[in-house]
C-alpha cells in the first residue's frame, strides 16, 4: 500500500496502479526507457495492472519478467471497459495513468488520474480528467515514487 498525506484533503491509501500501454508505457509498442525499474520499484507497494487494447500486440512480451497483470481489452467502448477495471478495484484505493481518450473515463474514476503528455501527445479529455498531468512516464511514476511531489502538486 502507499499511503500518500495531502495538505487540506484525506490521505489517499493507494493498493491498486492502473496503467495504459500505448502511449503511455511505450511507444510503438516498445516499452519505453527507465519503466522497467520504476515498475518494479512500485510492484513492491502496489498491484501493478496494465490495460490495453494491444494494437502492436507486444504489451504482454515488453512487460515480461514484471510484476504487473496485462488486461487485453475488447476493441468496442475501451473507455467504458478501463473504467470498469477501476470500478472492480476500488476507486479509492487506484492511481491510474494514461494520455489517451479511451483514458479520460478511467482517470476521472481513480482517487488520483494523472496524464501524461509524451510522443503520441495527450487527448484533451483525458487531461481534464487528470488530477495530475505529467511530462513524461518516467516523471509521473516518480510522483508515486517520491510522494512528497505530489503533496506540493496537490495541497490545498
Amino acid at each position: 500500500m502507499l499511503r500518500l498525506e495531502i495538505p487540506g484533503h484525506e490521505p489517499l491509501c493507494l493498493e491498486h496502479l492502473v496503467l495504459d500501454y500505448n502511449g503511455t508505457l511505450a511507444a510503438d509498442g516498445t516499452l519505453l526507457a527507465g519503466v522497467a525499474p520504476r515498475l518494479e520499484s512500485l510492484g513492491t507497494r502496489l498491484a501493478v495492472h496494465v490495460v490495453t487494447a494491444d494494437t502492436f500486440g507486444q504489451a504482454a512480451e515488453q512487460l515480461a519478467g514484471l510484476a504487473a497483470e496485462v488486461v487485453v481489452l475488447p476493441a468496442e467502448d475501451q473507455a467504458a471497459a478501463k473504467r470498469e477495471v477501476i470500478q472492480n478495484l476500488g476507486p479509492g484505493r487506484v492511481a491510474a495513468i494514461g494520455n489517451g481518450r479511451n483514458d479520460h473515463q478511467m482517470l476521472a474514476e481513480a482517487a488520483l488520474g494523472i496524464a501524461v503528455i509524451q510522443e503520441e501527445g495527450a487527448c484533451a479529455q483525458a487531461l481534464l480528467a487528470a488530477d495530475v498531468i505529467a511530462p513524461s512516464i518516467t516523471s509521473a511514476l516518480d510522483l508515486l515514487l517520491h510522494p512528497l511531489r505530489l503533496a506540493a502538486t496537490l495541497r490545498s
